[in-house]
């Protein structure tokens, strides 16, 4: 077992879940009254399909939105396909929630910002043995300021 409980990747799975949650009801249902997404994710994640003139004029991120056209809405366990309109030009995508950076549903002021996982690797999890583990304040973030 291991010496800590890393509460940032369960989170981030929590958040993820909750996403896979939201995009099978829209799938299902189709979306709520004036409900709509701004979902910016990794191009560059070797899991995400997009067309080649997308990953050149979007090299590293891209922010979609999810409002008034979407089709071919297919929700799995690691991500979701969706066709979108680029100009008159419909487009299918998969993108993984591995590579989502934020999902925003700004008609009931919700956000969700996943930190990019180069940073959560980058940090050691344990401290070295010879000195203790510093202590740091927690930072506790109310979620009411995205509740209407």
């Amino acid at each position: 077992m291991s010496k800590s409980i890393d509460y940032g990747r369960l989170m981030h799975r929590a958040m993820r879940g909750l996403i896979q949650q939201v995009l099978e009801g829209v799938a299902q249902h189709g979306l709520p009254g004036a409900h709509h997404f701004f979902i910016t994710f990794d191009t560059t994640h070797p899991e995400a399909q997009l067309a080649d003139w997308l990953k050149q004029r979007y090299p590293t991120e891209m922010t979609v939105v999810m409002q008034h056209w979407y089709e071919n809405l297919e929700v799995t366990d690691d991500g979701f396909y969706v066709t979108l309109n680029f100009g008159d030009q419909p487009e299918p995508l998969y993108i993984p929630y591995d590579a989502i950076k934020t999902f925003v549903d700004p008609s009931v002021e919700f956000g969700l910002r996943f930190e990019s996982a180069e940073a959560e690797d980058d940090e050691d999890p344990t401290p070295p043995n010879d000195d203790p583990a510093p202590h740091h304040d927690a930072e506790v973030v109310s979620l009411d300021k995205f509740r209407k």
